[in-house]
């Protein structure tokens, strides 16, 4: 799956400023709720217990918080860009200001690992990162991910 199958130009903020992982996450599960017409307190209670498992961070600045959704037929994402990074206790000790944070359907949860674990590894690129940092709008980092989803079909 490509990020521009999960996202959309409403669903990217750039330049948000957040003073912690907790407002961060509320903020993901306002913005994720929203999409799907769901209780962001319950949203909020998903993500907040997964990063409670296991820290979502990929290293670099970079984190994907991710949980399941109670109901729903599809992923629900969003992308944000902090003006600020801030710590979410990352095993490489440096502090987060990429998040692509994603939702899956309870039901659809095996299925798409794969794609999840794919859409981590392209997070990963140095250089896509240094793009996303360096976007002044959310038209930007759309076009951004357009342009690796462009690239991935070659």
């Amino acid at each position: 799956m490509k990020f521009t199958e999960l996202l959309t130009p409403d669903n990217i903020r750039q330049g948000v400023l957040c003073s912690s992982k907790k407002r961060l996450l509320e903020l993901v599960a306002e913005i994720l709720a929203q999409q799907g017409n769901l209780d962001p307190h319950v949203c909020f209670d998903k993500l907040f217990n997964r990063e409670k498992v296991g820290c979502t961070c990929l290293g670099n600045g970079v984190a994907i918080p991710h949980a399941k959704l109670p109901s729903g037929e599809k992923p629900l994402a969003v992308f944000i860009q902090l003006e600020n990074p801030i710590e979410f206790n990352a095993a490489d000790r440096r502090e987060v200001d990429l998040f692509f944070a994603i939702m899956l359907p309870e039901q659809q949860c095996q299925t798409c690992l794969p794609m999840l674990q794919a859409l981590a590894q392209k997070l990963t690129d140095k250089s896509l990162c240094k793009q996303l940092r360096n976007a002044k709008s959310a038209v930007e980092i759309w076009q951004i991910f357009e342009m690796v989803d462009l690239q991935s079909d070659t």
